[in-house]
């Protein structure tokens, strides 16, 4: 005599195959995120490479400084023009050093 099973279970479907596609977004997104913020490999990211630019020993802050330490131009038209660079690079020089 056979004996009826009652449980009804015929494995794990389908689904099972969607398994290793979440584990691999999950991998896929913590390699990402590592990427952008914690394994930059020594490049430099958007801000630091506008701030070479801007305080480097070749920006324009630097040689207007020397222009005005070599005395190619005077006091008023170093302030001067510091205050538009300030402006276009959004540098706030509340000591007043270059």
């Amino acid at each position: 005599m056979d004996t009826p099973t009652t449980l009804a279970f015929d494995g794990p479907g389908p689904w099972i195959l969607f398994l290793p596609l979440i584990w691999a977004a999950v991998v896929l997104t913590v390699v990402t995120v590592l990427r952008r913020t914690v394994w930059r490999g020594g490049r430099p990211g958007p801000r630091q490479s506008d701030r070479g630019a801007v305080y480097g020993a070749h920006s324009p802050l630097a040689v207007l400084g020397r222009r005005f330490a070599s005395g190619e131009i005077d006091e008023d038209e170093y302030w001067r023009r510091l205050s538009v660079l300030d402006e276009q690079f959004g540098r706030s020089l509340k000591d007043g050093a270059a």
